[in-house]
């Protein structure tokens, strides 16, 4: 399987941004992929928060230039986790609202990410990477 960026219909399928699947006609397995895609995007959320809310520079555009920022992201990275070492991990930084139900538009992108997407969702399917929970939170 490929690493993909996760995304929301705002952006384009391709090979390496996955995005839902329309709302219109969703079958089981792409009501469980769009469920597992709003989990992972969950997820990324809310490291992000935690990361900008402890180094707020990141709470706005970075005017620097784009070496400088890159260096100034990645900084702020091993600063964070050197924290999170020192002061011990705190579950209630990893809390974070679940993401609202959005409006999903008809499907953009090409041909080979659409395959990639559906490889994504047979994955999630199967006996190797379903989740115990999965059906149960699509009928919710």
């Amino acid at each position: 399987m490929s690493y993909v960026f996760v995304a929301d219909e705002a952006f384009a399928l391709g090979a390496n941004m996955m995005r839902p699947y329309s709302s219109r006609g969703l079958t089981t397995p792409r009501r469980v992929f769009n469920y597992r895609l709003t989990r992972a995007r969950r997820v990324v959320k809310c490291a992000f928060g935690i990361l900008a809310n402890k180094w707020r520079f990141l709470h706005s555009p970075i005017h620097f230039k784009i070496e400088t920022a890159i260096k100034a992201v990645k900084a702020a990275c091993v600063l964070h986790n050197f924290v999170r070492q020192r002061d011990g991990y705190n579950f209630e930084d990893t809390l974070c609202h679940s993401l609202g139900p959005t409006q999903l538009t008809a499907v953009r992108g090409n041909a080979h990410g659409a395959h990639v997407r559906d490889h994504f969702t047979r994955y999630f399917m199967s006996t190797e990477g379903a989740l115990p929970w999965q059906l149960e939170a699509i009928e919710a």
